[in-house]
């Protein structure tokens, strides 16, 4: 993996490489906390992988599921390096030219017209039911908030037209 350009993608990146070399998992270094004082707080986060540009994996939560932004981020680092069904997991061997991103979620928000919504600011959930589908914001290959729609309509098994409730969300991304 290339160094890394911020603490939580290095956090991030520490995690992975640890689980996969020595199949334990990281415990927050207390520097961090120091560093990056919002690291304590609880947040949702999405830690995605790729590999020569393309995805490699990708996990995360849209609200807290962790005590700290920085146990989220290490349990969905190694979940998108392990878990991710789209994908096998991460070998040890692609760890140095893993790239590894990091967005921090703020609270989603209920969407009651589609003029609220900008692809390239805002994430989407799409929930009906049970089912719930998330996409980050301003991803490659989405170009409208008709597509973004489109896509997380359809990772949960849903058509373009059938009803659902949407939320918004911003992320803060670091790469």
């Amino acid at each position: 993996m290339a160094q890394p350009r911020h603490p939580l993608v290095g956090l991030a990146t520490d995690a992975i490489r640890i689980f996969l070399l020595e199949q334990r998992v990281l415990e927050p270094p207390g520097s961090l906390f120091a560093e990056i004082p919002t690291a304590s707080d609880p947040a949702g986060a999405f830690v995605s992988l790729k590999l020569e540009s393309r995805l490699r994996g990708c996990i995360g939560t849209t609200e807290a599921a962790r005590k700290t932004l920085a146990e989220e981020i290490i349990h969905n680092a190694i979940g998108a390096a392990t878990r991710d069904p789209r994908f096998p997991a991460v070998t040890p061997s692609e760890l140095e030219t893993l790239v590894v991103s990091v967005d921090v979620l703020n609270r989603p928000e209920p969407v009651r017209d589609l003029q609220e919504l900008d692809h390239r600011r805002y994430g989407v959930i799409v929930r009906s039911g049970t089912r719930h589908g998330v996409l980050l914001p301003d991803i490659e290959g989405i170009d409208s908030i008709a597509e973004q729609l489109t896509a997380a309509k359809k990772k949960v098994g849903l058509f373009e037209h059938d009803p659902a409730d949407l939320f918004r969300f911003e992320v803060i991304r670091y790469v």
